[in-house]
């Protein structure tokens, strides 16, 4: 893995504001979708695309790419912004979210963009998925040659099928395969201790025979020593709990379970325009 200097730190910091901004923009216009997780997971996705991921965004089919696989589909505004910032497709493609005809659906669908390695919508599958590709690379002998990655929400742990497939990668070992569970405590009706309590979470997927790093998701130096951690493991999948402010950068949407399905209106847009701009200008 690459080594993170300072330098770099800024730079990513910089990248997860744009890529903030154009959530902010895509999401205003397509005046539907998820905001608050997808601004909670900007630093997250910034950090695994322009820095940790093997991949090309000008050979999307590269067979030695790292998949990384996106199991809570909603908050897809980030994978979006963050795929176009990276060099995929143009940025004025964001504006498309949600629109008739449009490759960027509300959930990933893999048959309109086929960068995306899964269609997700369903909460609960993308473990699965990615447990399915581990395995098949494992069987293969490729499990030492990449990493098949796997974010997914602390909301959509209510689903039987997440711990399923946390069963059967302990089962099979599957140290290529990396989980990252956005710890950002909120879900569409509430906080998630209220709805259905998952604590103590890093001692319940210990159980499953899972290596567990618990780290702030955006402290960027911290999260490099866990993915570096986490590569390291020999024997076990490896779990990331990642705790996350929903809404992050946008200070009235932070911690606000409200802004889970909700987008901003034309004023709200434009109020949380500036105070990104404002980071911006630091």
């Amino acid at each position: 893995m690459a080594y993170l200097s300072e330098e770099k730190i800024i730079q990513l910091e910089k990248t997860a504001n744009d890529i903030r901004k154009s959530i902010i923009e895509m999401l205003f216009e397509a005046g539907s979708g998820h905001t608050a997780g997808a601004l909670g997971m900007a630093d997250v996705f910034t950090f695994f695309y322009f820095h940790i991921l093997k991949h090309d965004p000008k050979n999307p089919e590269w067979e030695e790419r790292d998949r990384l696989v996106l199991s809570n589909g909603h908050i897809c505004p980030v994978l979006y912004s963050t795929m176009a910032h990276a060099g995929y497709f143009p940025l004025e493609e964001l504006k498309t979210l949600r629109k008739f005809g449009t490759r960027l659906q509300g959930h990933p669908h893999r048959e309109y963009l086929p960068f995306v390695e899964t269609s997700s919508g369903p909460l609960g599958l993308g473990l699965s998925q990615a447990s399915g590709m581990a395995l098949a690379d494992k069987m293969d002998g490729k499990s030492k040659d990449r990493f098949i990655y796997c974010f997914l929400s602390d909301g959509e742990l209510d689903e039987g099928n997440s711990w399923e497939a946390m069963m059967f990668a302990g089962k099979n070992k599957l140290r290529n395969l990396i989980a990252v569970i956005d710890r950002n405590n909120i879900q569409i009706s509430g906080n998630t201790e209220k709805v259905m309590p998952l604590e103590p979470l890093a001692d319940k997927i210990r159980a499953f025979n899972w290596h567990v790093i618990e780290v702030d998701g955006h402290d960027f130096k911290v999260f490099n020593k866990a993915v570096e951690e986490a590569q390291k493991v020999q024997d076990k999948p490896i779990v990331i709990i990642a705790n996350t402010i929903p809404g992050k950068g946008v200070s009235f949407m932070e911690r606000n379970y409200k802004w889970h399905g909700k987008t901003p209106n034309k004023e709200e847009a434009k109020m949380a325009l500036e105070e990104l701009r404002r980071f911006s200008k630091k």
